[in-house]
């Protein structure tokens, strides 16, 4: 049997570049394409001809477990052909797993979609090519996790996605655009013409705004984020010059905010009330650790602390020791006080006022300063429009964490460093 590579799929012109790129040995690619220029129908067959010339694992991530299944898993292009359609049922070895999102090829090669929100499904394992799909939404810490493993076994990675702000996209795109190892494809509309002034026009007149457009059609960074609810202020604060070098002031007491996970991440934000501004001078993120890993942090930071903050599900009681997690805490040295309830609308709007008075060090805070404007509503597919609720990613937990500070911004501040006890933190109760 005659199978031929790429199936159901005739490249057009401006597609070829960067497969050409590819073939003659690019292993970072930057695919900054406009919204329906066929990113995915490009990467997917570039995959499903890997898979059979050079036997590996290959993985495609997508910012969510459940967007992968829905944009590619069960996907259907313009076209009508199924995505995973792409790799012939000659070269597939038995049956696709539907629930794993995985299929085979009679050769050995494994391909798979994850979502970087559950990126512990691929430790342990040794991919040979990844596609990063609508990268700028995804969380950066996928892409750091996987980076050793393909430096280490000359693997590859290619990065689709169209602008979200000056975010971990445009860092990205503007290290690669003066790298040479790395390849970099940036298409708008006036690159690819696959849609008309006539059809963009039409868009504006169906109520698209005009952000939205130089964002999805004309890949600009700078076009405020829709749905976004700190866009205006994270951008006034950026125009002022306020996310720069914010040093420790010994003097004056750092407070922390916590918010609180499990599995998820922990957030950590530090700050220091200096007359009317609030100086967020570190900020610290990390999941799967308890409260032993924090104290020996906040001890190795090596701040003169004032008070901690925490939400109230701190009260919360372990099934596993029977404590809360206050008491948890409080017996490795870090005492909390628990920020009032208010309501997530009330502290979004508190956050909202607080934005004009910040300070944040743009180095120690960079993870915050990144994620901080695309914390975003929920949005309705169906629908077409945002809800009133926000959407949980991998940004939620900055976010929770400046939500809780503006709550209780008027209980920092007015503590003369004679008044601050520094807390002993005890690591003989590791087992917790």
């Amino acid at each position: 049997m005659e199978i031929t590579l790429p199936l159901h799929f005739d490249p057009r012109p401006y597609q070829l570049p960067i497969l050409r790129a590819f073939d003659n040995g690019y292993r970072r690619i930057v695919q900054l394409w406009h919204r329906r220029s066929g990113k995915d129908k490009t990467d997917i067959n570039l995959i499903a001809r890997e898979m059979q010339q050079n036997v590996g694992i290959y993985y495609y991530l997508y910012p969510t477990y459940t967007q992968g299944r829905k944009a590619l898993w069960d996907g259907i292009g313009k076209d009508g052909f199924k995505y995973i359609d792409h790799f012939p049922k000659g070269l597939v070895d038995g049956k696709p797993n539907d629930t794993e999102m995985k299929l085979k090829y009679r050769n050995g090669s494994l391909f798979q979609v994850i979502g970087t929100d559950d990126v512990d499904r691929i430790v342990g394992t040794n991919p040979r090519g990844c596609v990063f799909s609508e990268y700028s939404l995804q969380n950066p810490k996928g892409w750091n996790f996987i980076r050793p493993i393909l430096a280490e076994n000359n693997g590859w990675a290619i990065f689709n996605y169209t602008s979200r702000g000056k975010n971990h996209g445009y860092e990205l795109y503007e290290m690669a655009k003066n790298n040479p190892k790395w390849y970099v494809s940036k298409l708008t509309v006036d690159d690819t013409h696959i849609l008309s002034p006539e059809e963009i026009n039409e868009e504006r007149l169906s109520g698209m705004t005009e952000d939205l457009i130089q964002q999805e059609y004309y890949c600009s960074f700078t076009a405020a984020i829709q749905g976004a609810y700190y866009w205006k202020e994270y951008d006034k604060a950026e125009k002022d010059g306020r996310f720069c070098n914010v040093p420790y002031d010994q003097a004056v007491p750092v407070y922390t905010v916590w918010d609180l996970g499990v599995s998820d991440s922990m957030a950590i934000g530090f700050f220091q009330i200096v007359s009317k501004e609030v100086h967020m001078i570190d900020y610290y993120e990390k999941a799967n650790e308890g409260f032993p890993h924090f104290a020996r942090m906040l001890q190795e930071k090596g701040y003169i602390y004032g008070k901690h903050f925490a939400p109230h599900d701190i009260k919360a009681r372990e099934l596993t020791t029977g404590k809360t997690r206050l008491e948890v805490a409080e017996a490795l040295g870090i005492k909390f006080e628990v920020v009032p309830e208010i309501g997530v609308q009330n502290g979004i709007d508190a956050g909202r006022m607080l934005f004009n008075r910040l300070w944040a060090d743009k180095t120690k805070c960079h993870e915050w300063i990144n994620m901080i404007p695309q914390y975003t509503k929920e949005y309705d597919e169906d629908k077409k429009i945002f809800k009133p609720t926000p959407l949980h990613n991998w940004t939620s937990h900055g976010a929770d964490m400046w939500r809780y500070a503006a709550v209780i911004i008027d209980e920092m501040g007015g503590t003369s460093r004679n008044d601050v006890s520094v807390s002993h933190m005890d690591y003989s109760i590791d087992g917790y």
